[in-house]
């Protein structure tokens, strides 16, 4: 009896030392951000670019100490930039890879499917894609634009600046595309303009034929479009200015990247933007260098998709820094009073979730660049989660 107490004895002092070893790991092992992306379907043209920046903010917070004495590690999944995708890589980015946040742009689809993961293993989701708005979870923080913030520059000009009076709208047939027209149907109506004909496509559709046979039909005297993006825009677009369409034409999918893709069909295009590469500040050409240095003749234009993943990696550092741990509870409560200065000026996640953010008009350039032809500072995101 006295030797079976012993053993039992030795091998609970044991269990307790690998249960010591295992926390200690996890306190100083790295923090891990998950990163589910669209490397292949829709999101493709631009997934890359996002990668990028999600890789430049690590190497300069881990070559700074890192958070909390801890380095920061990168988990990135294929999502297919879909809802089935995306429940496979946040699967395996939350209860196998077992990540302490995830950070990242995604279709809203995706977005979708990816957050009843999220709330099951209860860790910060940092959503960095612009969207049709109104996603409330109380484990989720949107540091890009919505609705509200994007589509009145684009109207308001083509109204007032070029005498648009009929509009027809195109789009994806998805959240994302019904939700920014919604949007936008309702606010061309309410400034006193119409709308000639709104019709979508499949998200992965690239027929724009019908459509655009029906737009140039309708009488329209000015087009505003919002697909999936990446591959849908890049289509589409080819095949407005292969039709002849020259009437003008807002894009409220399209970032300076993709524009850059399209080469000389982009030309024109109107687009509302939290971020250009253009804007005149010591942080923006800080962060380009840091980009160009980083990446040389393989960097990825920095766009209004990829900045926010950069920016948002930071702000759940200082969130984490604040809470002085990686607990999901503190860091969540943290995220809705830190700021970061960056590229796009100061960005803070306070308002229901949302960020206000400061508003470019541009229009592209043959180039693929952008010519800012407005800039709105502080733009309020409205009403999207009130109850959180």
């Amino acid at each position: 009896m006295r030797n079976r107490t012993v053993i039992l004895a030795i091998a609970s002092a044991a269990l307790a030392g690998v249960a010591a070893a295992t926390t200690a790991f996890a306190e100083d092992g790295p923090i891990k951000i998950g990163i589910p992306v669209g490397l292949s379907g829709a999101n493709s043209v631009v997934a890359p670019s996002v990668v990028q920046s999600a890789e430049l903010a690590v190497a300069e917070i881990n070559a700074a100490g890192g958070v909390l004495g801890r380095q920061l590690a990168l988990e990135i999944a294929d999502d297919a930039s879909g809802a089935a995708g995306a429940q496979k890589a946040f699967d395996a980015l939350v209860f196998q890879k077992e990540v302490n946040a995830v950070i990242t742009m995604e279709t809203s689809a995706a977005r979708n499917a990816g957050l009843p993961i999220i709330s099951k293993g209860d860790i910060p989701y940092i959503y960095t894609s612009f969207y049709e708005g109104k996603s409330c979870n109380a484990n989720l923080f949107v540091n890009a634009w919505v609705p509200e913030q994007q589509v009145p520059p684009i109207v308001d000009n083509f109204i007032k600046s070029q005498g648009a009076k009929k509009f027809f709208l195109i789009g994806s047939d998805y959240a994302f595309g019904r939700g920014m027209l919604e949007f936008a149907k309702a606010y061309i109506e309410k400034s006193g303009a119409s709308i000639v004909g709104e019709e979508y496509l499949p998200m992965e559709g690239s027929d724009w034929t019908a459509i655009i046979s029906n737009l140039k039909s309708s009488g329209a005297d000015a087009v505003i479009t919002s697909t999936a993006g990446g591959a849908p825009n890049v289509t589409l677009t080819k095949q407005l200015r292969g039709a002849g369409v020259i009437i003008p034409y807002g894009n409220l999918a399209v970032d300076e990247g993709t524009a850059k893709s399209m080469g000389a069909d982009a030309a024109g295009i109107f687009i509302s933007a939290s971020y250009v590469t253009s804007i005149d500040s010591a942080a923006n050409k800080s962060f380009l260098a840091a980009m160009q240095k980083k990446f040389g003749a393989e960097l990825r234009t920095p766009n209004d998709l990829s900045v926010p993943e950069y920016e948002g990696i930071y702000l759940y550092k200082a969130a984490v820094e604040k809470a002085g741990s990686t607990d999901t509870a503190a860091v969540l409560a943290a995220l809705a009073e830190v700021s970061f200065v960056g590229p796009r000026g100061t960005v803070s996640m306070s308002k229901q979730h949302h960020a206000p953010l400061t508003m470019y008009l541009g229009q592209v350039k043959p180039d693929g660049s952008v010519t800012v032809v407005d800039t709105f500072e502080g733009v309020d995101p409205g009403e999207q989660c009130p109850n959180l």
